[in-house]
């Protein structure tokens, strides 16, 4: 059977999968955006086109990652206060998930079946058109995602320096959208476990991955070292998450029964931040690196106060994370459709772990699984933040081990 998937195939993949996401950003309403977070980016990018340079902050105690704002500047020609031409790039950009996810499957797998149903899989799955229907940044960090991790399994079967270097320059790109890919560039270096080709060919490819990371996040680290005077990766954002994720109020939240009471609470949460970081002096608003340490100490410090929250709040993370279904906020249609479809995913992803050929390809997934994991528990755990990591694994595997599993049906 033909492993590759047709280049008039992908692109029936890609316009399926943005008619879906336009159809849904549209009966929302275009010039509506529902993310709570979008003002933040529009004014972000706003001010880029204004005039020429990021803001120091985009809100009061941090900046955010510059990748989606500039997105939005440069997809939306410098207007990107036009919330329908935000969405429509969004979608656009977010369709691409579809296509990648059909190639990385042809490329894992060889079976050209496996890999079409993959593709219409990521073109329906409802937290991909969910993501890309909105103002929201996931929409172009998980084709990125995808695209380096499909130029790195490229790179490795060539092998291809060339496709390394792309792979590299990738998931910096995705890093600079979402910190949080950070912690994935070890995994840049896993084509030198591939003992298919000498150890000197598999060194120029991984050395290829990351020298395209490190010169490409290398221009935005010296941007900000430059203008505050400290090493600043991506973003001064990371002790505010952490605060959030970390600090008694997080248990909070978690302990909310609804909506409306989580929004007080967060509230709250943001004038404590201000509290208790204006208590320890001026000086500390002057530093990006300053503020974000000292809201990490805080919330270390409420930890070491209250060791059975601690142990309370790791599980109730680690439980946010896993679990099959959303939070009940969404209700019951929502809640018992998407458990019942995850909890499929979960045990068809297990069949496709133990009947894929390719082991290498296994062990890789199940490090991104548990690297996205731990730096989310030990940071901050929202549902959504999972789907860009796991959803395509999930999607790859239990597509494969759905189709393992009725192949042996058949031949039975």
């Amino acid at each position: 059977m033909r492993r590759r998937v047709g280049t008039g195939t992908l692109a029936l993949l890609f316009l399926l999968a943005f008619a879906v996401r336009f159809a849904v950003a549209a009966h929302g309403g275009l010039d509506h955006p529902r993310f709570g977070d979008w003002q933040a980016y529009v004014q972000a990018a706003a001010d880029l086109v204004r005039t020429g340079s990021y803001p120091d902050r985009t809100e009061d105690l941090l900046f955010r990652p510059p990748g989606y704002p500039f997105f939005l500047a440069v997809s939306t020609l410098g207007h990107p206060e036009d919330i329908a031409r935000d969405k429509i790039a969004g979608a656009a950009m977010g369709s691409l998930a579809a296509p990648l996810l059909a190639v990385l499957s042809a490329g894992l797998f060889r079976r050209r079946g496996v890999a079409i149903a993959t593709g219409l899989a990521a073109a329906l799955n409802p937290a991909f058109v969910f993501m890309a229907s909105d103002v929201q940044s996931e929409a172009i960090f998980l084709p990125l995602l995808l695209g380096a991790a499909g130029l790195l399994l490229a790179a490795t079967d060539r092998p291809s320096t060339t496709l390394a270097v792309g792979s590299g320059v990738l998931l910096a790109a995705a890093a600079l959208v979402r910190p949080s890919a950070l912690a994935l560039s070890p995994l840049l270096a896993a084509p030198l476990c591939d003992r298919r080709w000498p150890p000197r060919a598999r060194a120029h490819v991984a050395a290829g991955a990351v020298l395209g990371f490190a010169l490409t996040l290398a221009p935005w680290t010296a941007r900000n070292f430059l203008r505050f005077h400290e090493i600043i990766l991506v973003s001064d954002e990371g002790g505010s998450v952490f605060f959030d994720g970390n600090s008694d109020w997080a248990n909070r939240i978690y302990e909310a029964g609804s909506r409306p009471e989580v929004q007080p609470i967060i509230l709250a949460m943001h004038h404590d931040k201000l509290r208790r970081l204006a208590a320890l002096g001026p000086e500390v608003f002057a530093s990006p690196s300053r503020r974000s340490f000292a809201l990490v100490r805080m919330a270390l410090e409420d930890r070491r106060r209250d060791g059975s929250g601690t142990l309370r709040l790791y599980a109730r993370k680690l439980w946010h994370w896993i679990r099959p279904y959303p939070t009940p906020f969404w209700g019951a249609p929502i809640v018992v459709g998407l458990g019942i479809l995850y909890t499929s995913l979960y045990a068809l992803t297990g069949v496709g772990f133990r009947a894929a050929a390719r082991r290498g390809g296994v062990h890789f997934a199940i490090a991104v699984l548990a690297i996205s994991m731990c730096v989310h528990v030990l940071m901050l755990v929202l549902w959504r933040y999972r789907t860009p990591y796991w959803d395509p694994i999930l999607l790859l595997y239990g597509v494969f081990g759905a189709g393992d599993r009725l192949e042996s049906l058949w031949k039975s």
